[in-house]
């Protein structure tokens, strides 16, 4: 009788046992099916994915990079960055306004301002220094925008209106436009400019409004005292 009570309760551990082997081979395959899933740290698009399915990637060796399994794009908050040259970069300061214009969407400008300029300069194969600089929008677009946009970015210093400008490609290297004369040939004019930036500098004095200027140096024979006939604007 006792045999027998002994007994069952060797065959009560024994499945006991089991169970406990049954539950840890569980939390095994658990741990492993953990390893090979990824879980997102924010909702967005998958832009690609690097691997095929069923393959495994493993660590690579130092100094060899390993690819990241899946590019992930957050769209909910568009921003523009862009590098600037390190000698602005100093007039450059997070809040200011700024101008910002997509080759996307030609002839619009989307009102934004600066939310981060870096604290570091960048270089890039020898080529100029630049320090990156992140503009927001403050109306974000209506039409929808898609992330990797070409954008330029303009960074509004100082501003005055109401002034008189000149387009800055028709300013010699030496601060003189060619002016359209009375008798339909060029004159030279020295220029006092004030603000400027590559689209247009104004002009303190030295033109009136309504004075045409040569934009384009390409022909080497157009100079002062050359007589011309004025391009129609369309």
């Amino acid at each position: 009788m006792h045999g027998l009570k002994r007994a069952r309760q060797a065959s009560c551990e024994a499945l006991a046992a089991d169970v406990k082997r049954a539950q840890a081979q569980i939390r095994v395959s658990t741990a492993g099916l953990e390893r090979t899933t990824l879980n997102a740290p924010f909702a967005g698009i998958v832009a690609r994915i690097t691997g095929e399915v069923g393959e495994y990637t493993t660590p690579s060796p130092p100094g060899i990079p390993t690819p990241p399994a899946v590019d992930l794009i957050d769209d909910a908050c568009l921003y523009v960055s862009a590098p600037l040259d390190e000698v602005d970069a100093p007039k450059i300061k997070a809040g200011q306004p700024a101008n910002i214009t997509l080759d996307a969407l030609p002839g619009q400008t989307f009102p934004g301002h600066v939310r981060r300029v870096a604290p570091y300069v960048t270089e890039v194969e020898k080529q100029a220094r630049t320090v990156d600089v992140e503009v927001d929008f403050d109306t974000p677009p209506r039409q929808a925008l898609l992330v990797g946009y070409s954008a330029d970015v303009e960074a509004i210093i100082e501003r005055r209106d109401n002034v008189l400008r000149v387009p800055t490609q028709a300013i010699q290297q030496d601060g003189t436009v060619l002016v359209l004369g009375a008798d339909g040939t060029l004159e030279t004019r020295s220029l006092k400019t004030g603000l400027a930036n590559w689209a247009f500098t104004e002009v303190v004095s030295g033109l009136s409004a309504g004075d045409l200027v040569l934009l384009s140096f390409d022909q080497e024979d157009v100079k002062a005292g050359v007589k011309v006939q004025p391009k129609a604007v369309p």
